[in-house]
């Protein structure tokens, strides 16, 4: 067998980029699955956006992930775009194709993964609070997936009416703004309530979502797509309430299972990229 030292290339352009664990639970999948591969976590400016691509085309890298802020921005560098990517308007995975750079949108997928671990959306009325690109993966992905009704509660109308108009457009599910100018009565028809904000993201680990929590009740399941802590103020509230909850590690391990297939084509385990980041957010890691 001839030698080969040209390792496959993947990796991640963000800004910040230092506290981005993805490096450290993709790695550890292509250890698992003796993988010659390599996952880059790169800081990239928004000036810098252009060149990061066109370097990752130059060098053949098999593809890369795009967190904040580039998810929107980057498609205008790529050749074309995914069912998904298309219909949310944001790409965080791309992915090489022949001579082509594919924009793929793996968040919603991923977060649809977890969430049937607990509930399936068909027939479930959501509220969502956020309506970023997260939130914007999460109310397509679920309302694909047969969600009824999405309530989008956002401090920036203009965005989540956006977002409303979105759903409304591109799915079958129904789908109403509220203003978040005042701590947020979650209705007691909603099935499923999920935090897609950063509020609770370390360091701002007491970070508290603008909710009456008693408003919570013990039928609704609640989670938060944030990794890190993976237990936040608001599972934490939740709980107490008697809710399932359902933490953003899911989100962020089922997100890159899916991506790793796209660039490498294994199905890679979950269970060891989960226990990589448990191992990460735990709080003896934060200690040392």
């Amino acid at each position: 067998m001839p030698l080969n030292f040209l390792s496959l290339l993947t990796g991640s352009f963000a800004t910040p980029a230092a506290e981005n664990p993805t490096v450290a639970m993709v790695e550890a999948a292509y250890r698992h699955h003796n993988l010659d591969a390599r996952y880059i976590n790169c800081d990239v400016a928004p000036v810098a956006l252009g060149d990061a691509v066109r370097g990752a085309r130059a060098m053949g890298w098999a593809g890369f992930n795009c967190s904040i802020p580039h998810k929107v921005a980057v498609i205008s560098h790529l050749d074309g775009l995914g069912q998904s990517a298309q219909i949310i308007g944001a790409v965080n995975c791309v992915v090489r194709r022949g001579d082509r750079l594919i924009g793929e949108n793996t968040d919603g997928q991923g977060f649809l993964t977890s969430l049937r671990t607990l509930v399936d959306p068909s027939g479930k009325a959501l509220v969502l609070f956020g309506a970023g690109g997260a939130a914007r993966a999460i109310a397509v992905e679920t309302a694909l997936a047969g969600a009824t009704s999405i309530t989008v509660v956002n401090r920036d109308s203009k965005r989540g009416g956006e977002l409303v108009r979105l759903i409304k457009e591109k799915t079958p599910a129904s789908a109403e703004l509220v203003p978040w100018t005042r701590p947020y009565r979650v209705p007691p028809e909603t099935d499923i309530v999920v935090n897609a904000t950063p509020i609770g993201l370390f360091p701002d680990v007491d970070g508290r979502l603008e909710i009456e929590v008693d408003s919570l009740l013990p039928h609704m399941v609640v989670a938060d797509v944030i990794p890190n802590p993976p237990r936040t103020v608001l599972l934490r509230d939740a709980e107490a309430r008697g809710c399932v909850t359902l933490d953003g590690l899911g989100m962020l391990v089922n997100q890159g299972v899916i991506s790793i297939e796209h660039w490498t084509g294994i199905p890679a385990d979950a269970s060891v990229m989960r226990q990589k980041v448990e191992e990460l957010f735990s709080p003896e890691s934060r200690e040392t």
